[in-house]
């Protein structure tokens, strides 16, 4: 067999954990499926001279951490407007508010990094909205570093070679990033992991409300502190009444002028939102990710984050229009 035959059969199995650590790294679907891609082409090219003088993913993974970290020295972290400025309780704020342009984090969906159930325990925390917005915090080679020893499981020593750097540095820098993570990454006790029955009824409830514009039923899905966040927009608000009152007043529509069909993305219950045009075309509007909490047993909404960029949807495999 020749030899980039032999490398692109070998390599495969690695592109799904491949883009979910380029995401966690970029906080970009897109830049991540653009990494990976120059990823493979770089690695199809050396091939010839790598020899298996290290194992294959390891390999895969040095040549996408430095596309990314080299793709990094150029870009602004990305971040959802809840680290930009302070949440509204007025329903009826301007939307346009005064953040200024900014990268704002993106989702990304399920189906793209996980190929086994198992795959998805190990790594659905570390992508996480949540978690996400506290790795791009970190300084890029500490981020770097945190993914590759806590997600990844690669050793210290791996770690220090793929990063030319050396061991001790990298616990080091894994110590800083651990402690600076633990300060502003969201308790495990404030979220929630739907069983999938659970999953199933809070997707259908949620998009029950919003097809048919029924505020109760949304109201009753909500948590008292429920956050909502709609990049690009700015601003952002907290707090039941006034997440619910603003949602009435500026995203409900006639019934059935609004389609919701369930994804998932970030290792949240996900759901992707066409909406009618005046021309009568029921387009690609937005994703919108749950995250969910538990109160009294409860489960409910914690935060809702609607990213409103239609051009999300191929990453999910979803069409412009249906």
């Amino acid at each position: 067999m020749p030899a980039q035959e032999k490398f692109m059969e070998q390599a495969a199995p690695f592109r799904a954990e491949l883009i979910a650590h380029c995401y966690r790294m970029l906080g970009s679907v897109h830049d991540a499926e653009d990494l990976v891609q120059e990823t493979y082409l770089r690695a199809w090219r050396g091939y010839g001279a790598f020899e298996e003088r290290a194992a294959l993913r390891t390999w895969l993974y040095r040549i996408a951490t430095t596309a990314c970290l080299r793709a990094l020295e150029s870009r602004a972290r990305r971040v959802l407007p809840a680290g930009v400025g302070d949440a509204s309780v007025d329903p009826d704020a301007s939307l346009g508010g005064t953040g200024g342009a900014h990268d704002w984090l993106e989702p990304i969906p399920d189906a793209l990094m996980f190929q086994t159930p198992e795959d998805a325990v190990t790594v659905r925390h570390s992508v996480r909205l949540a978690v996400m917005t506290a790795l791009q915090e970190l300084p890029v080679r500490q981020r770097a570093v945190l993914i590759l020893r806590d997600v990844v499981q690669f050793s210290a020593a791996e770690v220090a070679e793929l990063l030319q750097t050396t061991p001790a540095a990298v616990n080091s820098s894994l110590q800083r990033a651990r402690a600076h993570l633990a300060e502003i990454s969201p308790a495990e006790e404030d979220l929630a992991e739907p069983d999938d029955f659970e999953r199933r009824d809070l997707l259908d409830r949620y998009c029950a409300a919003f097809e048919n514009s029924d505020m109760a039923a949304l109201t009753a899905l909500l948590q008292a502190e429920v956050k909502l966040e709609m990049p690009p927009v700015p601003i952002w608000f907290t707090g039941r009444d006034t997440v619910v009152r603003f949602l009435v007043a500026r995203a409900f529509t006639t019934a059935g002028d609004v389609a919701l069909v369930p994804t998932a993305a970030n290792g949240q219950p996900a759901v992707a939102e066409y909406r009618r045009t005046a021309d009568g075309v029921m387009a690609a509007h937005s994703i919108h990710v749950l995250t969910v909490g538990r109160a009294d047993g409860t489960m409910a909404i914690a935060a809702l984050t609607v990213f409103l960029d239609p051009a999300l949807f191929p990453a999910f495999g979803l069409p412009p229009s249906r």
